[in-house]
């Protein structure tokens, strides 16, 4: 769901992801947002109390790193990895570890917690290139 916010000539848009309870501890779900005329996918990360959010695009060939909506994470759960070619990145920073894009990171989105829910405002998502 989307909230309209304007302040004076700007205008900020919110969108409320879902509920924080919603990602378990441990777990990851991917998002997809209308915005500016395009569609936008990311995905959300919890660790403990911690939300981490990221433009679900691959570093090395710009691919989805998900192969269903909510795996994103190797079989431990303790790092994010692309289930094309397998690169695997820190949950904490987007960092790749290992991979044909070691070194390179995720493009991360800020999130905001407000009333129980994960939101994020058209201004924390990157602008396609």
């Amino acid at each position: 769901m989307a909230v309209d916010l304007r302040d004076g000539q700007n205008q900020t848009v919110k969108y409320r992801l879902c509920r924080s309870e919603d990602i378990e501890d441990g777990h990851s779900r991917g998002f997809e947002l209308q915005h500016e005329g395009t569609k936008t996918q990311l995905f959300v990360v919890r660790r403990g109390s911690e939300m981490f959010g990221y433009i679900n695009e691959c570093p090395h060939i710009g691919t989805p790193l998900n192969w269903k909506n909510t795996t994103f994470l190797t079989q431990d759960r303790s790092q994010i990895i692309c289930a094309t070619h397998g690169a695997v990145f820190r949950i904490e920073d987007g960092r790749c570890t290992a991979g044909p894009c070691a070194g390179q990171s995720l493009t991360p989105v800020k999130l905001q917690c407000e009333d129980e829910g994960i939101i994020v405002a058209n201004t924390a998502i990157p602008k396609p290139d």
